[in-house]
């Protein structure tokens, strides 16, 4: 493919750093650096470092790694670290296409860069009609045209998505004229923020075509991907691309620490060595303490063991799922609509008798001290929805029934 198509002329303009392209030379022993600009690392106050994991095993961390660690290093990410989930892609995804593949700063700081690189002034990109708000607030800072496309239950419709690209540009309501047809789809296809939906196989192949036909570049935003329920993940596009056209994003944040804030990409070497080139003239790097904490783990587990920990993560979500959906056909049946989702930690609300929820919720919900997130968050044009989003991944059952019957009370008093 030539990706000169969807590489913006603000990311073209980039060229690398000479000083971080010779930080592979500058970390070789046979090397005597003379160049870099680094702290000595006999001054770093850390020594050692020990880690005790929640089923007692003591990891011992090299102290060798932790000053290669507790220094800069290459922009892609910690050499071994790379290797290890390059292994795991290959093994869960298995790609068709050669691939490259960078380690961000959670998927959020991945995600943005890749959005960045590929939008250009006047842009129309296609996003799900309801979608991860962080995305949002992200690609209404940038200068293109959100455009919806309808989703149901199961996720963002290909047959809309076709009739949209096929009377491009009038189906764009808040377009222009002659604006280009979208060369760009973000979406979340697992266990969606905030819908909890998961598209199937078979539409996510159809999606795939229509992208193809289309000439368009897919940023599969996957941090939910390890915690679905059923006994088979569904396929990610990455593992159906063909043609060198997915941009895949995945995180650490849901299954193994939010707070390492570490996230991977993986897609065409042409788009990943842009994204690396940003990296290069802003945060340098992801911290390298926390890529070392992650690795440690990560290599004392094995693939196998890896794999045996999201599958008790994604139970545990699973059980949470069950005794909140539980509690909400004790308090909202009647009162809401939803769909029991298959993945994630989210269910997409529905209230009944209701325009617009956040008035609802900023007033009467608040009151009753409960909190959940308006629907309009997740809107792309920020417009106003009778939905709510509301999360069980972190509270108890009782705490369940407690917020709920809140939250019903607080909906009886808006519609009577």
């Amino acid at each position: 493919m030539d990706y000169s198509k969807f590489i913006s002329e603000h990311s073209k303009a980039r060229n690398p750093s000479s000083i971080r392209n010779l930080m592979p030379y500058m970390n070789r022993k046979d090397m005597i650096s003379l160049g870099a600009g680094q702290p000595n690392p006999s001054t770093f106050p850390f020594a050692t470092l020990t880690m005790t994991l929640k089923d007692g095993q003591v990891i011992d961390v090299d102290p060798e790694r932790l000053q290669h660690c507790l220094s800069y290093d290459a922009t892609a990410g910690y050499a071994p670290l790379v290797a290890w989930l390059k292994e795991l892609q290959q093994v869960e995804h298995h790609p068709q296409v050669p691939y490259e593949m960078a380690i961000g700063a959670g998927s959020q700081d991945l995600l943005t860069k890749g959005l960045e690189m590929m939008i250009s002034p006047g842009d129309a990109v296609l996003v799900d009609d309801v979608t991860y708000t962080g995305a949002l607030a992200f690609l209404q800072t940038q200068p293109c045209d959100l455009v919806g496309v309808e989703t149901d239950n199961g996720g963002m419709l290909p047959e809309k998505l076709e009739e949209m690209l096929a009377n491009w540009p009038t189906s764009n309501p808040h377009g222009k004229p002659d604006q280009a047809r979208p060369h760009l789809l973000y979406t979340t296809p697992v266990g969606g923020n905030p819908t909890g939906l998961s598209i199937s196989e078979d539409r996510k192949r159809r999606i795939y075509d229509i992208c193809s036909r289309y000439n368009i570049m897919i940023l599969e935003d996957d941090a939910y991907y390890y915690l679905q329920f059923g006994k088979r993940r569904i396929p990610s596009y990455f593992s159906m691309d063909v043609d060198g056209r997915v941009l895949r994003c995945d995180s650490m944040s849901k299954i193994v620490s939010s707070g390492l804030r570490l996230g991977w990409v993986s897609g065409p070497k042409e788009m990943i060595e842009r994204m690396n080139m940003h990296t290069m003239s802003t945060n340098l790097q992801p911290a390298g303490v926390s890529q070392l904490l992650a690795f440690e783990v990560l290599n004392r587990w094995g693939i196998q063991g890896f794999m045996d920990h999201v599958l008790q993560v994604s139970a545990f979500y699973k059980e949470k799922r069950d005794l909140f959906v539980a509690s909400l056909d004790k308090y909202l049946q009647g009162r809401a609509e939803w769909v029991v989702p298959e993945a994630g930690m989210f269910v997409w609300i529905k209230l009944k008798g209701i325009e617009d929820s956040y008035e609802m919720i900023m007033t009467n919900a608040l009151k009753k001290k409960v909190v959940a997130i308006p629907g309009n968050a997740f809107m792309p044009m920020g417009e106003a929805t009778p939905y709510i989003r509301v999360s069980f991944s972190n509270v108890t059952k009782d705490q369940m029934d407690i917020a709920l019957a809140r939250l019903a009370q607080a909906l009886d008093e808006v519609q009577q």
